[in-house]
């Protein structure tokens, strides 16, 4: 294995032994999915020239679903996008009567990253980085310095320049006089007027009251009924400022399937829908939305999206889709399980990750790696309800015994007695876990 950094080789050993998908160094362990890379990079490509796309990242518990999102996450900042991500849930949801799609938008917000601040919480960092930049793009072209006579009046014309393509867009105009209000704080030195920018940007102010005592010249506040078009204005400001876009990453999108309501539900499909027709009707600009789901919350024609006809005839299957075919194209990208082959290649990574991290020399070889699948899937109910998450983590602690223990073989490990592999969780569902971690 190629030179790791530690701090990745840690992220990836302790999220891995935990059992949640770890948020960089993926590109590491990744296996298979060349296929599904390959159709999210042309995704990419139309977005970074101006168009939009929608896709479904489907799959069964085990099959990936969680872990393509973060590879496809960590793929779009380094190409140059603006991301952000969400875990849906009871609280967060695309419609609701207890503001639980404004607390999808804060959540997204919260999340908002780029190569240079990859954690999240990027809203600042992005504005204060594009300001600086149109600070020099202004000495250079007049020759002048801030606090010369006509440098500012020069700035906020440049920043004019670009918001003014904003506010031919729903709300366009409020969004593009918060962003002068974050420059005039800045100008001021006005920390207090920056802060309000910021919490207004971040779908903070409960109502337009609120907003009005903050010195802020608005007239609005968004909330459960406007966040998307927000979404869709970030998307293209971004895009002017020297972005490539932004992608938008929803995971968990079985807990819209759980909602008990019907009409709650189909509120939330509703929304959903509108905006799939925005994306492939070309309504937004420089937007991507991924979505995480498993086939249940598509397929299922009682509570699934099956259930609306609209959506139906959009997700429909090719009826020259045969067995082993997929479309790349199609909205849905359905994950099929890791094959054993490519497991065994994972936990090859695996073993070489935790020798160079540790600093030893890696003595497993393809041989005990095949032994210890062997064991793996031999265990009662693997065969049904093991993830490559329990493989995982099994592996990853027999190798830290092994690394503790140098004294200790591999094959008398295997073979004693006391060593217990994970047992597999079944989830509500009676398959396998609902895991955070899935490769």
């Amino acid at each position: 294995m190629s030179k790791i950094p530690k701090r990745v080789s840690t992220a990836l050993i302790n999220a891995l032994a935990a059992g949640v998908v770890p948020r960089i160094g993926l590109e590491r362990i990744s296996v298979g999915r060349e296929q599904e890379i390959g159709a999210i990079a042309r995704d990419l490509e139309n977005i970074r020239e101006g168009g939009a796309s929608f896709r479904f990242i489907v799959g069964r518990y085990g099959a990936g679903k969680s872990f393509m999102l973060q590879l496809m996450r960590n793929l779009a900042m380094e190409q140059g996008f603006v991301v952000a991500d969400a875990d849906l849930s009871p609280e967060l949801r695309l419609a609701g009567s207890k503001h639980q799609a404004i607390a999808t938008y804060r959540e997204l917000m919260k999340n908002i990253a780029t190569r240079t601040s990859p954690k999240g919480g990027a809203i600042a960092l992005i504005l204060e980085k594009w300001t600086s930049s149109i600070l020099s793009q202004v000495a250079q072209a007049t020759g002048k310095r801030p606090g010369d006579e006509g440098f500012d009046e020069q700035v906020e014309n440049k920043i004019r320049q670009v918001i003014d393509d904003l506010e031919g867009l729903v709300h366009g105009f409020d969004f593009a006089n918060v962003i002068i209000s974050y420059w005039q704080g800045y100008r001021e030195e006005n920390r207090d007027k920056q802060e309000a920018a910021l919490r207004w940007l971040r779908g903070e102010f409960a109502t337009k009251t609120e907003a009005k005592a903050s010195s802020l010249d608005v007239r609005v506040t968004i909330d459960d009924e406007t966040w998307y078009d927000y979404l869709k204005l970030w998307a293209k400001f971004v895009s002017d400022i020297g972005y490539q876009g932004l992608i938008i990453f929803l995971d968990e999108a079985i807990h819209l399937y759980k909602i008990s309501h019907r009409r709650s539900r189909q509120s939330n499909y509703d929304r959903l829908l509108a905006m799939f027709n925005d994306t492939m009707q070309g309504k937004a600009e420089h937007l991507g939305i991924v979505v995480g789901s498993t086939p249940q919350f598509i397929e299922d024609k009682r509570r699934g999206l099956y259930s609306d006809e609209a959506w139906r005839t959009r997700l429909a299957k090719s009826r020259f889709l045969k067995d082993g075919l997929q479309d790349s194209f199609a909205t849905a990208i359905v994950l099929e399980p890791l094959t054993t082959a490519e497991i065994t290649q994972l936990l090859h990574h695996l073993a070489e990750l935790h020798a160079t991290h540790y600093g030893y020399q890696k003595s497993l070889d393809l041989q005990h790696i095949e032994m210890f699948q062997q064991a793996s899937s031999s265990r009662i109910g693997a065969e049904k309800m093991s993830t490559p998450r329990e493989i995982v983590r099994d592996f990853l602690s027999l190798l830290n015994v092994l690394q503790q223990n140098p004294k200790l073989l591999f094959t008398e490990l295997m073979e004693s007695s006391e060593f217990q592999f994970t047992a597999p969780q079944e989830s509500q569902n009676g398959a396998g876990e609902f895991a955070e971690f899935t490769l």
